[in-house]
């Protein structure tokens, strides 16, 4: 048995300002299953594992690409193109292969693509034929679409969020492609179109519970996989929104049933999964309520979040701290390139009067000018991301500095990548579990590892690229006959 395994992923914001050019991917290669037999890093490090669990199969592993970029705006054709076609000559020269696997995210949306995984998918299969087997692993920010289940035989998809799942949902869909192609399971599949848009932590009641029922039924009467796609609301595209998929074994109605009773079920739930912010000013005035505790209270920045293709040099956040007076506060990263540069040259100690964020557009806010004291510099800083039964995964952060001024400490970075970690302030011997509010630009993923050292944790709905008020998106392609547009589009 051969098994070829390549890595494709970006999350595209298609109202960002930002295009994802072939500079802002990070590419790994690797040439042939033994070429040095490369590790894989950053979001594709689980693929060391996948590959080891492979060779314990007795299975040859050619690994093609890993390519990632940080989400932006639409990813420029030729950039998509030149990825993609080098993938698909590295599986050429492989074939024949028993086995492909290929790592996607499922909103990664090119000029002239609108479903650059359904694209890639299709011709995948055109090379390995009709026999060879398919798994994609996705992204639950994915836009699900027919066109790809109709060419993979497995789709799996991440069930948590915060993404601590990646590598769990990768050894999941190793597992059923090596047992389809050893004959012991015939996977189907079964979608289902919740009709609705949103934002669903899975941290928090009665979205926990949603997904752990998922997860009960799995390995029961013929049920193979269970996946809710969330969908991701800033890509205009007409396969945006929530989906239900279930994998069985040979077993088509049962998988079309199910997937419309949990999909249906999942609707039902629709007013109290959606995550909303509350307003910037109000989760401020709570920070004093929490003095007493001796932790810090956490604030998401979620509109400002690169994460979801945002600038991440938005300064409303940070003024609302000076002009409140907040002390003893901490707010990262704020993606502003020539400041790390200005205060890296300058070094610690140096005492600076800058001009910090808001350069990039109306969504940025206002620059804010304040003079500061360099307190740390570090360079190709890197932070780690949580992940359940693995070592974390280590993500780059680009040269980064500590500035302090007026009681906050300010961390600034010179490439966009939203906070998952403490670290980013302890890295520079900042403790963050002294601080009495810590501001943090992303919308999900820094919960699971600062959710245990806060006293509270609150989502702020700052102006920003990313306001989740779908009804204000000016769509172009999404249809609009599901929730929130209609609060009950299937008549129920």
């Amino acid at each position: 048995m051969k098994m070829f395994w390549a890595g494709l992923a970006t999350e595209t914001n298609t109202f960002s300002p930002f295009p994802t050019t072939i500079a802002d991917f990070q590419v790994l290669r690797a040439s042939g299953s033994d070429a040095g037999d490369p590790q894989f890093s950053g979001w594709f490090e689980g693929i060391n594992t996948i590959k080891q669990m492979a060779r314990e199969r007795g299975y040859d592993f050619v690994a093609s690409l890993s390519a990632f970029a940080e989400p932006a705006g639409y990813t420029v054709r030729s950039a998509y193109e030149q990825l993609r076609d080098e993938l698909l000559a590295d599986l050429k020269a492989a074939m024949p292969v028993d086995i492909v696997m290929l790592d996607l995210h499922g909103a990664m949306v090119a000029q002239g693509y609108d479903d650059c995984e359904g694209d890639l998918t299709a011709r995948v299969r055109e090379i390995v034929g009709k026999d060879a087997k398919i798994g994609v692993e996705l992204d639950l920010h994915c836009h699900l679409t027919q066109d790809l289940l109709d060419q993979a035989d497995v789709v799996v998809i991440y069930k948590e969020y915060p993404h601590v799942d990646v590598l769990e949902r990768a050894k999941e869909l190793f597992a059923l492609l090596a047992d389809a192609t050893e004959g012991r399971i015939k996977p189907v599949m079964a979608l289902f179109d919740c009709r609705m848009v949103g934002l669903f932590p899975t941290t928090r009641q009665p979205m926990r519970g949603f997904v752990d029922e998922m997860m009960a039924l799995e390995g029961q009467d013929g049920v193979l996989s269970i996946s809710l796609a969330h969908g991701f609301p800033w890509g205009d595209v007409a396969d945006m929104g929530v989906r239900m998929l279930v994998v069985t074994n040979d077993d088509a109605p049962k998988a079309q049933m199910l997937a419309e009773q949990l999909g249906r079920r999942f609707f039902a739930l629709r007013h109290e999964v959606d995550q909303q912010p509350s307003p910037l000013a109000d989760v401020l005035s709570r920070v004093t309520d929490y003095a007493e505790s001796g932790k810090p209270v956490v604030i998401a920045d979620i509109t400002d979040n690169p994460g979801g293709g945002a600038p991440s040099d938005s300064t409303f956040a940070l003024k609302a701290l000076l002009e409140r007076g907040i002390t003893d506060a901490g707010i990262a990263m704020i993606w502003d390139p020539v400041v790390v540069d200005i205060a890296r040259r300058a070094g610690v100690g140096a005492k600076l009067q800058l001009r910090i964020g808001g350069k990039m557009g109306p969504m940025s806010g206002d620059p804010v000018d304040l003079a500061v004291e360099v307190i740390g510099v570090a360079a190709g800083m890197v932070q780690e991301f949580q992940q359940q039964g693995a070592e974390p995964v280590k993500l780059p952060c680009g040269d980064t500095v500590a500035l302090r001024g007026r009681g906050i400490d300010i961390i600034v970075n010179s490439s966009r990548t939203q906070v998952l970690s403490p670290q980013v302030f302890s890295n520079f011997g900042i403790d963050p579990t002294r601080k009495r509010c810590l501001v943090v630009k992303s919308t999900q993923h820094f919960y699971a590892a600062f959710a245990p050292i806060a006293s509270a944790v609150f989502y702020a709905g700052a102006p920003g690229a990313l306001v989740p008020y779908y009804q204000q998106i000016p769509y172009q392609n999404v249809r609009t006959d599901k929730y929130p547009w209609l609060d009950d589009p299937f008549g129920l």
